[in-house]
């Protein structure tokens, strides 16, 4: 089985930075499935969507074809974590009241994955993918230094599928009976280090130091360094980009 692993290299610095989603979407997927069962979280990580939803699911099978990313993730409650391909579910069919993927359908082969989730959704089944993109601070400076180091410094070294997410999911295939949904953020107080421990995250820095033998990240902290004094922290906010559907009953 291959696949195209673009955060085992940092999976430490990945399962350490990445901020958490709202408890308010776990809360509304439930009362949009037909059921509260059986949740599949495919493309887990460590498992941020699939901690998420434990409350809410009687069990939540939560699978990724990264061991490395697994091997970070926190044991938790009703949580079953489980290396697989997202095409490759193990499930049986009609079992699942929930599928799930967070920041990482981009990457998918999807008409593979689609197929796997008619085939375990149950009647009226739900489906939600969901990413977010560049964090907003709210401070015209810094918000400034991030975007030119994503579009500029590292830019060249986002891997391929960054662009649909870029694009807030509205250029990815979604063929399913579409659910609105209210807006969801996720939000967070930093300090400047904790925003460069999560920049230092990305799979394009990973692919820089890949390439280059050598680190942006010291030029880039260093500038902002002069932007956000040390100490200080900011609200931070990330827009989630979502995409809802039913399979028909």
């Amino acid at each position: 089985m291959s696949f195209n692993d673009h955060f085992s290299a940092q999976s430490r610095e990945y399962a350490a930075y990445r901020p958490t989603y709202p408890r308010e979407l776990a809360a509304f997927l439930a009362r949009t499935a037909p059921g509260r069962e059986l949740a599949w979280d495919a493309a887990t990580g460590q498992g941020q969507a699939a901690r998420l939803l434990a409350p809410e699911f009687r069990h939540v099978l939560a699978t990724d074809a990264s061991a490395a990313q697994l091997a970070n993730a926190e044991p938790v409650e009703r949580v079953e974590f489980r290396v697989g391909d997202a095409a490759q579910s193990g499930l049986a069919d009609r079992a699942c009241d929930l599928v799930t993927v967070a920041q990482a359908a981009h990457w998918f082969d999807l008409d593979r994955f689609y197929a796997e989730v008619r085939r375990v959704l149950r009647p009226r089944g739900v489906i939600a993918v969901w990413g977010y993109v560049l964090l907003q601070t709210r401070d015209a400076r810094i918000d400034g230094l991030l975007q030119e180091f994503q579009d500029v410094g590292v830019g060249p070294y986002w891997p391929r599928g960054r662009e649909i997410l870029e694009a807030k999911y509205e250029t990815l295939p979604f063929p399913f009976e579409r659910v609105a949904a209210p807006p969801f953020f996720m939000r967070a107080r930093w300090t400047r280090e904790d925003l460069l421990g999560y920049v230092g995250s990305w799979s394009a820095v990973a692919r820089y130091r890949q390439q280059h033998g050598a680190d942006p990240m010291p030029a880039f902290a260093e500038e902002m360094s002069r932007a956000w004094p040390a100490g200080r922290t900011i609200d931070i906010e990330w827009p989630i980009y979502i995409l809802i559907g039913r399979v028909s009953g």
